[in-house]
C-alpha cells in the first residue's frame, strides 16, 4: 500500500508509525549518544514544521511514533528524509519503507500511547514504562502521556 496522507484526511490527524532496523535483534538504537542524535533530528524536524511528533519510543531494533503531518506534506518524503539523514549521521541501518496506520478515534490514540509506552516492559527491558530512558518527549510519568482530551494539537492547525 502506498504511504501518504489521504487527500480527505484533515491536517493534524495522528499516525502510528513503526520504523525497523535492517538487522532485527541487534541493538542499534538504544545507546545514549545515538538516541540523543535521533531525538535531535526529531526536534529539528518538529521545529521546522515537517511533522508534530506526539510520542516516539526507541527500542533496540525499531521505533514507534505517534506523528501528525501538516496538510500537503508527503509522509513518505518526510520519513525517507528522516531515515536517510539519521542513517548518514548515526550509521543506523534502516529497513526500506515503514508501517503506518492512521488513528481514527481519541480512544485509539490512548490505546496506542499505552501500547508504545509498554513495549519496553513487554520485551522485559524494564519493569515500569517510566524507567525506559529512550522516549521523546521525555516524561517520567506515563499518566501524563494519556488523557481523555486526546493528542496534543499540532501548531499548524
Amino acid at each position: 500500500m502506498p504511504h501518504g496522507v489521504p487527500p480527505w484526511a484533515k491536517a493534524g490527524e495522528v499516525y502510528f508509525l513503526t520504523l525497523c532496523c535492517a538487522v532485527r535483534g541487534e541493538n542499534q538504537l538504544c545507546r545514549p549518544e545515538l538516541a540523543a542524535e535521533l531525538f535531535e533530528a526529531v526536534q529539528f524536524r518538529q521545529a521546522r514544521g515537517d511533522w508534530h511528533v506526539h510520542l516516539l519510543v526507541l527500542m533496540p531494533d525499531h521505533l514507534h511514533a505517534l506523528v501528525s503531518f501538516p496538510q500537503g506534506e508527503a509522509m513518505v518524503k518526510v520519513m525517507a528524509n528522516f531515515k536517510e539523514i539519521t542513517a548518514k549521521k548515526t550509521g543506523v541501518r534502516w529497513q526500506p519503507d515503514f508501517f503506518e496506520h492512521r488513528l481514527r478515534t481519541d480512544e485509539s490514540y490512548d490505546e496506542k500511547v499505552f501500547y508504545v509506552r509498554m513495549n519496553p516492559v513487554r520485551k522485559g527491558l524494564v519493569a515500569h514504562p517510566e524507567d525506559w530512558p529512550y522516549v521523546w518527549p521525555s516524561s517520567g510519568n506515563m499518566s501524563s502521556m494519556t488523557s481523555t482530551a486526546g493528542p496534543a494539537v499540532p501548531p499548524y492547525l
